[in-house]
């Protein structure tokens, strides 16, 4: 699991940690994996022309010292200063190395194969200044290849918002720890490769992001035993679906049915669309509430205005409610459900449940995730080009879901995404797990199913067994036992 905090938890532990080490040790130790990441993206280092774009806080000593080891390997090293004053040690270093003060700025970004932002770094806020955006601009022009210390100048640490102007990386080296902004879009975007460098920090047990990794999401996946029957691997039911919208109960059917449950129990007026392609599902005319039993239900994809759905959210099991299901909810009525609620809104629909604008969700998606969590005390899974999972309660990290592809900006994965993470629910997942492992299965099959080119709905759904197999690995019911 990545993790993630902070600015005002890391600069705690900084002022610990110096605390207790010699001057200028920690900038010493960020200096160092600055310029050994540096070096890495350059083709040589010797002859290498080198521009750094340096502020006046601690994020332009790390870039002054980053240079004075690159120059003292035969590195030409310029700074352009920006502010009021530079670090003074820091300076004093680059000089004393071979590095100068850039004399024109723009003459030396024209001839730079590698130009580092030391601008503002996670103690900015707002868009970058005038001088320097234009600045980043002209670096931007070029060949050169861009690197932000710590995070892009611009990019706010904490929440990932960008208000203005702000540096777009092709590489962030960042220090003792991820700040939620490098991995929450539309900061994610502007931070191209990041590379975490250890300084040695003593940080929190419980972040305040986290992004699981094929490992974490291993842990949480249903393994069905030798006597598991198909109940007892849970039945999840779905309703979805209407007369003019029965392609979504068919896909969102196809996620269910590749998600870990048993059986998968279909509820609405698509019945025949759904057995022509999946004939293994138990379908019923409905009312859902006479449809058998169910260990989670999943509602809302394509449900237009099908009556008789909304008794679902009576039920005490688990409830995924997804696209038109959203509009059926009253938060004191999921407050008092007796079992778990996941909802899982794309910007538009969680811009109504929150009564704002979409842009405002879309600029501050951790702010809106945890708003909703909070008020719905629900789950929420919020789908977007950085999904986020968030619990009803503050004291969780909030999960940002690290795979996917843009080619999944297309009509029905949302579909997908609810009857697998609803048939995860049915197979005994909490609800923030089945959200994190479905979002990250399903951002998964779809880099498998797209590999370059355009994808559908149910490629995707197609894809989900590979991706499944791709984070469980060989281990599993079916895996060989050992030698006679």
């Amino acid at each position: 699991m990545r993790t993630a905090y902070r600015v005002e938890t890391v600069r705690a532990a900084e002022a610990e940690s110096m605390a207790r080490l010699p001057e200028g040790a920690l900038m010493g130790r960020a200096a160092a994996g600055l310029a050994a990441a540096c070096a890495g993206l350059l083709d040589r280092v010797y002859g290498a022309r080198v521009v750094l774009l340096v502020g006046s806080g601690d994020n332009g000593g790390d870039a002054l010292y980053a240079g004075a080891r690159l120059a003292r390997r035969g590195a030409g090293v310029s700074a352009v200063l920006l502010g009021s004053r530079a670090h003074r040690a820091g300076l004093a270093a680059l000089t004393g190395a071979g590095g100068r003060v850039a004399g024109d700025p723009y003459a030396a970004l024209a001839g730079a194969d590698l130009v580092v932002d030391g601008i503002t770094g996670i103690g900015g806020r707002g868009g970058l200044r005038p001088e320097a955006a234009a600045l980043v601009r002209a670096a931007r022009a070029t060949d050169a290849v861009l690197v932000a210390v710590d995070l892009p100048s611009g990019v706010d640490a904490d929440t990932g918002e960008v208000a203005g102007e702000a540096v777009r990386a092709d590489a962030t080296v960042t220090f003792g720890a991820y700040k939620p902004g490098l991995l929450v879009d539309p900061g994610r975007e502007h931070a191209g490769a990041v590379r975490l460098v250890d300084i040695g920090l003593a940080l929190p047990p419980v972040p305040d992001l986290e992004a699981p990794q094929h490992a974490d999401v291993a842990r949480w996946l249903p393994v069905p035993a030798a006597e598991s029957d198909k109940y007892r691997r849970g039945v999840v039911g779905v309703v979805a679906g209407s007369a003019r919208y029965p392609g979504a109960a068919v896909l969102a059917v196809s996620g269910a049915l590749r998600g870990g449950a048993g059986a998968v129990r279909y509820v609405g007026p698509a019945g025949e669309a759904v057995l022509a392609r999946h004939p293994e599902t138990l379908v019923h005319a409905g009312p859902p509430g006479r449809a058998g039993r169910v260990q989670a239900w999943v509602i809302g994809p394509g449900l237009n205005d099908t009556p008789g759905a909304e008794e679902v959210l009576d039920a005490d099991v688990p409830v995924l409610v997804d696209a038109d299901g959203l509009r059926l909810l009253d938060p004191a009525a999921v407050r008092a459900r007796p079992a778990p609620t996941l909802l899982t809104p794309h910007a538009g629909e969680a811009a109504a449940l929150l009564g704002t604008r979409r842009e405002d969700v879309e600029s501050r998606r951790l702010e809106a995730v945890r708003e909703l969590a909070g008020r719905w005390g629900a789950t929420v899974l919020l789908k977007g080009s950085t999904t986020l999972v968030a619990g009803p309660s503050s004291d969780t990290p909030v999960r940002v879901n690290p795979t996917g592809t843009p080619w999944l900006a297309t009509a029905g994965s949302g579909d997908v995404l609810s009857g697998l993470a609803g048939s995860l629910l049915a197979a005994g997942l909490p609800p923030r797990d089945a959200a994190s492992a479905a979002a990250y299965l399903h951002g998964l099959a779809a880099r498998r199913a797209a590999r370059g080119a355009p994808v559908t709905a149910y490629d995707v759904a197609d894809a989900l067994p590979g991706a499944w197999r791709d984070v469980a690995g060989p281990a599993g019911p079916d895996a060989p036992g050992p030698a006679a």
